[in-house]
C-alpha cells in the first residue's frame, strides 16, 4: 500500500455540503503518515468548524487571507511553499472558477496561485451545476495547466437530485494522492542517524574534537528520507542546514549524543553512526578559562566515553545497527574487528589518510561490510554513496527481519 510518509499536505475546504467529508479526509491522510494543514473559505466555515478541523490535523487551520500575525511574514506564501501538494476537497463551482480565472481573492485562491507543487480538485456541486457549460470550459482549462481532478461520483444529493456532482470519497481521495508519490524502500521505516563531531570541552573556552564536516551523516539523512524513513538525526556541531523533513537533536557532546541516541532508540528501527564521536573527555572541566604557566607543557587527564554504537547494538531491543570505521591503515582488518566485537549488522569503511577524499570533502569512497558481504563503492560524491548505501541497509534490513520459517 502506498503512503504519505514525510509529505506535507494542504487540504483547502471550499463551501458546500461536502466540507464535512474534510474532516475524514484529514484523518485518512494521517494515518498514511502525512502532516497535514487547513485553509478554509469563510462559506466553508458555515459546514464545519476550523476548532474540529484544528483537533483533527494537530495544526491551526488558515482561514484569513490579511492575518496580521502570519502575513508580517507572508504567511500566504510561505504556506504554499511548505506543502508536497495541495488539494481542494470539496472544490465548489466557484472555488473552481475562481482558481482557473487566476483570482485571489482570498487564502485559498491565494496559496493556489503561489504554489510551487501539484494541484488537486475534487469537485463537489449539484449535477446541474456540475454539466454548466462554464463549469466544463473551467475544469478544461485546469486540466490544460497540469491541475489533477479526481471524481466527482455520481449519487442522490443533498438537495434531492440524483447524478454527477458528489464529491470522491474521503478513503478514495487519500489513496488517489499517496499513488502519487512513490513508496520508498523505507517506508514506514524509522531511521536515527548520528552526525558531526563532538566536542569535549576542556575549560569555558577550549575543546577537544574530531575531524568531521558532517556532510556524510546529513547525506544519509537525506537519502534515507527520500526512500520514505522517518529521520531523526542527532547532530554534533555543524554549519549545514537540516533536510527537509527530518527532525534534528543538536548535541554537543558525546554524553550528550549517548543520551539522545538512547532516547531515540525508542522508536528507531534503524540506527546509521556516522558521527565522529571523541573517545575521550577530560576528566573534569576547568571553571574558568586555564592560563599560560611558565611550564612548557600541560597534562590533561583523560577519560573514556560511552561507547554509543556499541550501546545501541547490545540493547535489549536492538534496531538494525550500521556503524562506521574511519582508519587511516589496515581499514578493512579493523572495520572487520569493529563490526564482530561491537555486534553490528553493518559497518562503513572509509580511508581517510587521503586528503582529497573523506574530511570536509564532497566525495568519499568506501567499503561496505556485514559478516557475510564486502561491497567496494568507488569514488562518488556523498550525496551519491549515501543514496547506494541507504540502498543497501534497506536490502540487509529486509533480509534480517524476515520472520524464520
Amino acid at each position: 500500500m502506498s503512503t504519505l510518509s514525510n509529505k506535507r499536505i494542504i487540504v483547502g475546504i471550499s463551501g458546500g455540503i461536502a466540507a464535512y467529508k474534510s474532516a475524514e479526509l484529514i484523518r485518512r491522510l494521517q494515518d498514511l503518515g502525512a502532516d497535514v494543514r487547513v485553509v478554509m473559505t469563510r462559506a466553508a466555515q458555515e459546514f464545519i468548524t476550523p476548532l474540529t478541523l484544528q483537533a483533527l490535523s494537530g495544526n491551526p487551520v488558515h482561514v484569513d487571507l490579511l492575518d496580521p500575525a502570519a502575513e508580517a511574514a507572508m504567511g500566504h506564501i510561505e504556506l504554499a511553499r511548505w506543502a508536497d501538494v495541495m488539494i481542494v476537497a470539496p472544490a465548489s463551482a466557484d472555488v473552481i472558477a475562481r482558481i482557473a480565472q487566476g483570482n485571489g481573492n482570498d487564502l485559498l485562491t491565494t496559496a493556489c496561485l503561489a504554489r510551487r507543487c501539484e494541484l488537486i480538485i475534487a469537485p463537489a456541486m449539484n449535477e446541474a451545476m456540475w454539466h454548466h457549460q462554464a463549469t466544463q470550459d473551467n475544469l478544461a482549462l485546469l486540466h490544460t495547466r497540469g491541475v489533477h481532478q479526481i471524481g466527482p461520483a455520481s449519487g442522490g444529493q443533498a438537495c434531492g437530485d440524483v447524478g454527477m456532482g458528489r464529491m470522491s470519497e474521503p478513503a478514495i481521495l487519500a489513496q488517489e494522492i499517496a499513488n502519487h508519490f512513490q513508496t520508498g524502500i523505507l517506508a514506514g521505516k524509522s531511521v536515527v542517524i548520528t552526525a558531526g563531531p563532538t566536542r569535549e570541552a576542556i575549560d569555558p573556552v577550549r575543546y577537544i574534537s574530531n575531524h568531521s564536516s558532517g556532510k556524510m551523516g546529513y547525506a544519509l539523512a537525506q537519502a534515507a528520507v527520500d526512500a520514505g524513513a522517518k529521520v531523526t538525526l542527532i547532530s554534533g556541531p555543524t554549519a549545514l542546514a537540516c533536510p527537509d523533513h527530518v527532525t534534528r537533536v543538536d548535541v554537543v557532546s558525546a554524553e550528550d549524543m549517548y543520551q539522545a541516541s538512547m532516547n531515540a532508540l525508542k522508536h528507531g528501527d534503524i540506527f546509521i553512526a556516522s558521527a565522529a564521536v571523541a573517545d575521550f573527555r577530560p576528566a573534569t572541566i576547568a571553571e574558568q578559562k586555564m592560563k599560560k604557566t611558565a611550564s612548557d607543557t600541560m597534562t590533561i587527564n583523560m577519560v573514556k566515553n560511552p561507547d554509543i554504537v556499541a550501546s545501541v547494538a547490545n540493547a535489549t531491543e536492538s534496531p538494525f545497527v550500521v556503524g562506521f570505521a574511519a582508519e587511516t591503515h589496515d581499514v578493512i582488518a579493523y572495520a572487520k574487528d569493529k563490526l564482530q566485537r561491537k555486534k553490528l549488522d553493518m559497518i562503513i569503511a572509509n580511508d581517510v589518510s587521503d586528503s582529497s577524499i573523506g574530511f570536509n570533502s564532497d566525495h568519499n569512497a568506501v567499503t561496505v561490510l556485514t559478516k557475510d558481504s564486502l561491497v567496494e563503492l568507488p569514488e562518488a560524491s556523498k550525496h551519491q554513496l549515501a543514496v547506494t548505501i541507504v540502498e543497501r541497509i534497506a536490502h540487509e534490513f529486509s533480509v534480517n527481519t524476515q520472520p524464520v520459517r
